[in-house]
């Protein structure tokens, strides 16, 4: 494969510390001028659980194919562990896995048969202590024998992760490794993924359960028509985009809100009825300006019977984000 060129030297992007995967200009644009991808910088460390997210349609399924090699890149580069995939794709590859989202895989063969199959596929010597100890982390040994067009989605769904987990990759894709599986699945898969960066695996991952990105991610990026809008440190990110919303039921309508309390970030909704606090930030501001706005309240005469107070999630600066993204265009 040629060398894809998008300008400048490459060794000017070299760390002292390089990254696992270093991403740099990738763009990719299909037949009919679509473009999936545009000028995407990404870098990835070692040993860490990133969080891609992006609406349907964003390009997160045709990076991870770009860094997989199941997609040819228009323009850039991509370097995993020290090798320019455009130049050694193999010795790349070789330690990288992928859950793919969609299931892909011989439904006549047997689980076994599939996972031992996989590991050889990327120059691994037989292992049968290895396809064990995979199956067993999956509560998938009793199921060896079996089929995989005789099992269940969310255990087709395992069988996927062994297979990617078959040649010990130090690098692990997951294209919404959750979709279609109930809730016990669920909670067994993240066991199994906070294990792997236990034993110091990469992580990269796409999900459509935004609270699980929330929970178990270091890093999170947001990705929309191809081009990444932010990366940052989940906490990061939570403090300086989060916001704090409270609204205050009142006892009686108010025709207008006193000067003491207009100086908040409040309005006045529901008839009068009801005061809208929107402000701080994640860093738990917010939550001591609704205190001071309720004693403000109480100084004012104003009676209210009920607080909800509510602090941004990782959903809401998601949806937040690309909802003003799409209002500015």
């Amino acid at each position: 494969m040629r060398r894809l060129a998008i300008g400048g030297q490459p060794a000017k992007w070299r760390k002292v510390s390089e990254p696992i995967l270093s991403i740099r200009g990738l763009s990719k644009v299909y037949s009919g001028g679509v473009k999936a991808l545009d000028d995407v910088d990404l870098e990835i460390r070692k040993g860490e659980i990133f969080a891609l997210l992006g609406p349907n349609g964003a390009g997160k399924t045709t990076l991870i194919g770009a860094v997989c090699g199941l997609v040819r890149p228009t323009a850039g580069t991509i370097e995993a562990f020290g090798h320019d995939l455009a130049q050694d794709w193999r010795a790349a590859r070789a330690r990288i896995g992928l859950v793919p989202q969609e299931l892909a895989t011989d439904m006549f063969e047997t689980v076994y048969r599939a996972v031992s199959y996989s590991r050889g596929l990327f120059g691994h010597a037989p292992d049968k202590g290895r396809i064990e100890e995979v199956l067993r982390s999956l509560t998938l040994w009793d199921k060896r024998d079996s089929q995989i067009r005789e099992l269940s989605g969310g255990m087709k769904r395992r069988v996927l992760i062994a297979k990617a987990l078959a040649h010990e990759p130090d690098l692990l894709f997951l294209d919404e490794p959750t979709a279609g599986v109930d809730v016990e699945l669920r909670k067994d898969m993240w066991e199994q993924i906070s294990a792997l960066r236990a034993r110091g695996t990469t992580i990269i991952l796409t999900t459509h359960y935004i609270e699980e990105a929330e929970e178990m991610a270091d890093r999170v990026g947001i990705i929309r028509k191809g081009r990444i809008l932010m990366v940052d440190e989940k906490s990061a990110m939570m403090e300086r985009l989060g916001r704090t919303e409270a609204l205050i039921a009142l006892a009686e309508p108010i025709p207008e809100l006193p000067s003491s309390i207009a100086a908040f970030p409040v309005e006045l909704r529901k008839e009068g009825m009801e005061i809208c606090y929107r402000g701080g930030d994640g860093s738990g501001k917010g939550r001591e300006e609704v205190a001071a706005l309720t004693k403000a309240l109480v100084q004012a005469g104003i009676d209210y019977r009920g607080i909800d107070v509510h602090d941004s999630s990782l959903e809401d600066i998601f949806v937040n984000l690309v909802s003003e993204r799409e209002a500015a265009e």
